[in-house]
Formats: structure tokens, C-alpha cells, sequence
């Protein structure tokens, strides 16, 4: 339920959850419809979360609309985790610039215009292999340039990833390239296979980044990243090392 506040707010609460809505600016909520945050019938959050941890409101006022077209390829049980990132990048991004595809492989006959994106020379696969190009082989585009790039992402873990590919014979026609000058993910409430893995999110922040020549576009894209941890933190969650950092440092549970 909802009531205006003296002073023009608007506070919403519900009775009788575990995590009750905590009194937020109009401006907040604004922001959270706009981008179907908040349920109306239920005035829940997406993700089922309190929304003293909403990081709705660090998402960008308008979706960014660059050249480029971010084609994301998810494994199906990525859609069921909390703590993802590819639904931050579909809100940050105009939906005709950034469309998600499911599946174990690809494309299939439900994944309508995909096999047509899949053939063209213009296409990108964004993956670690080791005949992929560094991104600093690509030329940036101008702004007078009419060239686009369509990038496609794989969505999941490292080990579903990996099947993505293997399964998807059309991947390894395409022109694979990585990112090498990133060392780190900012994504420190989850554990990463090693210290040069990056987030779906963090990963198409950084080549929008470079490819769109707009430094400004891995900021914009990295704030709700940045909040979701920092939120994580300051409600118990600890700073998670790479699998690849613990093992050389011999404290990974499974030597």
C-alpha cells in the first residue's frame, strides 16, 4: 500500500514481509516504474529484494543507444540467479540495441533473425579462445562513421559458457575476440574462474566503452554493478578472490 506524505513523498510499505519497503522519494519510484522494477499489484521488486537494496535508481535516466548491437546468448539457468547482470544491461541499453536469446545452443528455429545476424561480417563473438583478437585490433567508430558491430555475449557461468559454444558449430565461423587489458572484475560478491574474467555486464561496458569511443559508457553501464556489491557488503556478504588467486595462494577449499 501507498500514502503521500505531508512533505510530497511518497511512502510505500507492505505488511507483513520480512522486508518491508522503506519510506522512498517520488523520484525513486518514478524511476523504478519507468524501468518495471516494481510490480504494482505487489509493490515487489524484480528480484524479490527490499528496496534499501534496489539498484534501480543507479540505472541511467534514459537508455543509452549506441552503434553498436548487443546480442546476448543466455543459458536458461542463468534467467533463475538473483545476482546476474545481463538484466542491468538490458535496462541501461534501448531494447532495440540489446536483445537476449535463450538456449543451450544456437541458433535454433525459436531464435527468430539470429542465424541471419550469425552470417554477416560485421558480427563479433565476444570469447577467450585462443586464436581471438585483442579489441585494441578494431578500429573505434567515429561519429561520421556509418560501420556498426553486432556483439555477441555468452550469458552464464564459465563451465555453461563453454557448452554454449561447443554446442553452437555457427560460434566458431565467427570473428572471436577478448579482452586482455582488464584485470580484476568488479563483480567481488562472485567468484571468478580466474583474475581476467569479467561479468556479461562488465564486459559490454568495456567494448562499448572502446568500439563507441565514449569513456562515459562504462561508467553509466557499471553503476548498478557497483551498488548491487556495495549493497552485498554492507549486509554481510564478503569480497570473493578468483578461483585462480586462491589456488595460487593455496586457500581454495578443493585443492
Amino acid at each position: 500500500m501507498s500514502h503521500t506524505k505531508k512533505d510530497g513523498t511518497l511512502a510505500l510499505c507492505v505488511k507483513k514481509s520480512p522486508s518491508p519497503f522503506r519510506t522512498k522519494s517520488k523520484s525513486w519510484v518514478q524511476n523504478c516504474l519507468k524501468h518495471s522494477i516494481i510490480k504494482l499489484s505487489s509493490l515487489y521488486l524484480n528480484f524479490r529484494r527490499p528496496s534499501v537494496v534496489c539498484w534501480c535508481p543507479f540505472l541511467p535516466l534514459e537508455p543509452l543507444s549506441p552503434k553498436c548491437n548487443l546480442i546476448i546468448l543466455q543459458h536458461p539457468a542463468e534467467e533463475k540467479r538473483c545476482l546476474r547482470t545481463a538484466h542491468m544491461l538490458t535496462l541501461s541499453i534501448v531494447p532495440h540495441k540489446c536483445v537476449i536469446y535463450k538456449g543451450k545452443k544456437f541458433p535454433q528455429a525459436k531464435h527468430n533473425g539470429l542465424a541471419e545476424i550469425l552470417s554477416l561480417s560485421n558480427t563479433l563473438l565476444l570469447y577467450p579462445a585462443n586464436n581471438a583478437e585483442d579489441i585494441s585490433q578494431l578500429q573505434p567508430l567515429s561519429d561520421e562513421s556509418s560501420k556498426s558491430y553486432n556483439i555477441i555475449l555468452l550469458d552464464g557461468t564459465w563451465p555453461q559458457a563453454k557448452t554454449i559454444y561447443n554446442n553452437s558449430p555457427m560460434l566458431h565461423n565467427l570473428r572471436r575476440i577478448k579482452l586482455t587489458q582488464f584485470k580484476g572484475s568488479e563483480y567481488v560478491v562472485r567468484t571468478q574462474p580466474t583474475d581476467g574474467c569479467l561479468s556479461t555486464l562488465e564486459t559490454a561496458a568495456h567494448v562499448l566503452s572502446y568500439l563507441e569511443n565514449q569513456a562515459t559508457y562504462r561508467d553509466v553501464l557499471l553503476r548498478p554493478l557497483t551498488a548491487l556489491c556495495t549493497f552485498q557488503l554492507e549486509h554481510g556478504a564478503v569480497t570473493h578472490q578468483s578461483k585462480e588467486f586462491r589456488l595460487k595462494n593455496q586457500t581454495y577449499p578443493k585443492l
